[in-house]
């Protein structure tokens, strides 16, 4: 481990002296030992490993901005590996606690929504007319007519602001009234 380490070393000095060809062999040779710490890491913590190839790219996108950090005098494993926990630690924060299974495992379980029974013109017309007029006025050209809120706007003389705050509104009160129904 120590050889490998220090042949990393000695290619990463030599990056950091110019040498092109020393810093894509350091990256090719980066790349599978990172691949399986990544991977060792995840499954020790019972994460899926699904992600491994995602936090080694951002692990070496990281060495390849950072790695003017590195003090040539140092060890470079250490280094390396701090900077792939650091990696490993942010995808395991930004990722959370939380546990992801398909739903599709559970279909045939899972009852099925309950349907609502469809609304007839008579009863949106029914149901517009019990709102004040600028929202019965918003509602009827954008969620009827398909108008946008441009559109609206422009129609009946409102600021786009306004035809959102009215259509707000609108929605909000035509959802009460529909649930004191059910």
């Amino acid at each position: 481990m120590i050889d490998r380490e220090e042949a990393w070393a000695s290619l990463m000095r030599s990056a950091l002296a110019g040498d092109q060809a020393a810093y894509e062999s350091l990256l090719r040779e980066l790349a599978p030992a990172l691949r399986a710490s990544v991977r060792r890491r995840l499954a020790g913590m019972g994460q899926s490993v699904d992600a491994c190839e995602d936090i080694v790219q951002e692990t070496l996108l990281a060495i390849h901005l950072k790695r003017h950090t590195w003090r040539t005098s140092d060890p470079f494993g250490p280094w390396l590996f701090t900077v792939a926990r650091n990696k490993l630690i942010d995808h395991v924060r930004k990722r959370g606690r939380r546990i992801e299974i398909p739903i599709e495992d559970f279909a045939d379980i899972l009852p099925a929504a309950e349907e609502r029974p469809g609304t007839d013109a008579a009863d949106v017309e029914r149901h517009l007319a019990e709102l004040p007029t600028k929202q019965r006025a918003v509602l009827r050209a954008v969620a009827v007519e398909g108008a946008s809120v441009a559109e609206a706007a422009r129609k009946h003389g409102m600021t786009p602001g306004a035809v959102r705050v009215a259509l707000h509104r609108g929605f909000a009160s035509l959802a009460s009234r529909l649930r004191a129904q059910d």
